[in-house]
């Protein structure tokens, strides 16, 4: 049984990872979620919450071959341990092939043996990111379509009661 590996901050997941996860599920037998838990950017969402906004999201017909999971420490670590097959990430832009290329050849160097495979989201995902999907939800608008329903109502009620909190 061939296994992925789908690292990220998910802070919160978006239907743009979503598409990459179901991409990944037509290479891999099974996808492991890789939910980081420290990361350098600071989150909304606790670890826990970001796990169980994904778990929402997944649909029951491939809730069997997915695995959601926190971790800290290396990824490449994180994945022998697992037995991963390959580490997935997604590619939107040109700007993200630098940063995603120079991770991938780090973890060739310390994991020989471990491929990072780089799949591109739908065409309608390409200019969504999990910032601006917060951004929009500070200033009112509407996330339909961006996330899923479940994702969005906990931003709303995240950020509502963080505004409330300021003043």
């Amino acid at each position: 049984m061939r296994v992925g590996m789908f690292p990220g901050t998910f802070d919160p997941v978006t239907s743009g990872h979503l598409d990459i996860l179901h991409r990944a599920l037509q290479v891999f037998d099974r996808v492991i979620v890789a939910v980081a838990h420290r990361h350098q950017k600071q989150t909304l969402f606790s670890a826990e919450e970001r796990i169980e906004m994904i778990r929402d999201s997944i649909s029951k017909g491939d809730a069997g071959r997915i695995e959601i999971v926190p971790f800290e420490g290396l990824l490449v670590d994180f994945a022998r341990a697992r037995k991963v097959a390959g580490i997935v990430r997604g590619l939107r832009f040109v700007s993200d092939f630098e940063y995603e290329f120079q991770m991938a050849l780090m973890n060739q160097k310390l994991a020989p043996n471990l491929p990072t495979i780089f799949l591109m989201p739908s065409e309608k995902y390409t200019y969504l990111n999990s910032s601006l999907v917060k951004e929009i939800v500070r200033n009112g608008g509407a996330v339909g379509g961006l996330v899923p329903p479940a994702v969005a109502r906990s931003l709303k009620k995240k950020l509502g009661r963080a505004e409330r909190q300021k003043t």
